[in-house]
């Protein structure tokens, strides 16, 4: 199979989708994420026979082992994101199924020519083809006024963030002479100003993306608003994209001068933790929490960033894939319960484990991951993140994360609390579909399996991450 591959299938898929949205009548229309979820599975599989190859410095497209990972990863979390949305019972997902598939499905094809683009040009495009079908689905129903707004405010941050992308990208391009990030290294080896500027231009466009502190102002209303199993995705397959971008230009692109960068991740990892677990302490609805929950995170994965090393890159890969499963297992199981109660407010968890035990189960397993206790998937990510920081002499942050992982306690626990502790608002088992139930099982297994035997992904993500130095 050729370096394009999974996004030749990839764009089949979507000429699919699209036909089946031309031809069907509407109550057959629902067909359509049957077609994307076995689609995406039949690529995720074939991900998995696939081999990296090496890059030569010429490329502008590669298949390596950083790209071969994220792929894999990306396909796996929409594959669960697409269960996920199958449960859907809103008349506009109904009615509008093939366009609400064919978005997501265009969004990640630009995911995964991001993770391959080892050219500025290609990089830029593929931002945008991941990031505009993203404005779309956030409004999904346009009926509903906050989706709206929640939309119109991302797709303003997203375009200011796109902006600062390409004017830093075009300083880059002006100093280097070149978009080949091999010629950037190059170039960087005596940096100018004017390369240090578009750098630092860059790296603020990427922290839109990631949705890092100062730049995180449309994840909170964008989370609230849309609908729960594409927020459940959206948490975190454009940010494992992002990653993997940042990754390309700050430890490929710069070369030995990538020490420079240290401080300022360093900073922004350090006011993106803080900012993100403080922020969470007040909040009441469930999807405000775990999108404040998220920033933090990101803050965490910044940690392992700032390391530059091989080994603080492979426990940010580490951390994405715990990450995926922790946090699309706990969203998803606020959609079941959203879909039994009407609400996605703590209260809405009341009794939880009294009415759907094993539902409970699965989200205190989620919660436990995200909060890094023993022995679930998050416990290792955290640990090795802060391991690698450590190494690198970044005592400070470590002891900051270690500190702000205490705080993070608090506010999953009042996740936690009414589950086991309050009484129902009301008798009778929950309700959850098959395929949601199937999402949450695949999160929930990807979680503890991850947590109790961590060794082969470890030594993945080091073979991965070695290559970069």
């Amino acid at each position: 199979m050729s370096a394009l591959g999974l996004e030749l299938g990839l764009s089949t898929l979507m000429l699919g989708v699209f036909v089946v949205g031309v031809v069907a009548r509407d109550d057959a229309r629902r067909i359509a994420g049957m077609i994307s979820a076995i689609g995406v599975l039949a690529l995720a599989v074939g991900s998995f026979l696939l081999e990296p190859a090496p890059a030569a410095p010429g490329d502008a497209f590669v298949l390596d082992g950083l790209a071969l990972f994220a792929k894999q990863l990306l396909l796996v979390a929409t594959f669960i994101g697409i269960l996920g949305s199958l449960s859907l019972t809103d008349p506009a997902f109904r009615r509008r199924a093939p366009e609400y598939y064919l978005l997501l499905l265009a969004s990640l094809l630009g995911m995964l020519v991001l993770v391959s683009a080892r050219e500025l040009i290609l990089l830029f495009v593929a931002f945008e083809l991941m990031s505009i079908p993203l404005y779309v689905l956030s409004g999904f129903l346009k009926r509903e006024s906050v989706a709206v707004e929640a939309a119109l405010k991302f797709f303003l941050v997203g375009t200011v963030s796109s902006a600062i992308l390409a004017y830093g990208l075009s300083f880059v391009y002006g100093a280097a002479g070149t978009t080949a990030l091999a010629g950037v290294a190059r170039a960087l080896g005596a940096p100018g100003p004017l390369l240090l500027v578009g750098m630092f231009l860059v790296l603020a466009g990427f922290g839109f993306k990631i949705a890092a502190f100062p730049f995180h102002m449309w994840v909170p209303d964008t989370y609230e608003a849309a609908s729960t199993p594409f927020v459940a995705w959206l948490s975190v397959a454009p940010k494992a994209a992002g990653f993997v971008a940042i990754f390309r230009v700050y430890l490929e692109g710069v070369g030995d001068r990538v020490a420079l960068w240290i401080p300022i991740v360093a900073g922004l990892a350090a006011i993106t933790m803080t900012a993100g677990n403080l922020m969470a302490l007040p909040q009441r609805n469930s999807k405000r929490l775990l999108a404040y929950s998220g920033i933090a995170h990101i803050g965490y994965m910044l940690v392992g960033l700032a390391a530059v090393s091989a080994s603080g890159t492979a426990m940010v890969l580490f951390y994405l894939v715990a990450y995926v499963f922790g946090n699309m297992g706990a969203f998803l199981i606020v959609e079941a319960v959203a879909q039994a109660e009407g609400s996605v407010h703590l209260d809405a968890l009341r009794g939880l484990a009294e009415r759907a035990p094993l539902l409970a189960l699965a989200m205190l397993l989620s919660l436990l991951s995200l909060g890094g206790i023993p022995f679930v998937a998050g416990f290792w990510a955290k640990l090795y993140v802060f391991w690698a920081a450590a190494q690198a002499g970044l005592y400070g942050l470590v002891l900051l994360g270690a500190i702000l992982t205490v705080v993070a306690l608090f506010y999953y626990l009042m996740l936690a609390r009414p589950m086991y502790i309050d009484a129902p608002r009301r008798s009778g088992p929950i309700p959850v579909s098959p395929p949601l139930a199937l999402a949450i099982l695949i999160c929930t297994l990807g979680v503890v399996g991850v947590g109790v035997y961590p060794k082969p992904l470890v030594e993945l993500t080091l073979r991965v991450a070695n290559a970069l130095f």
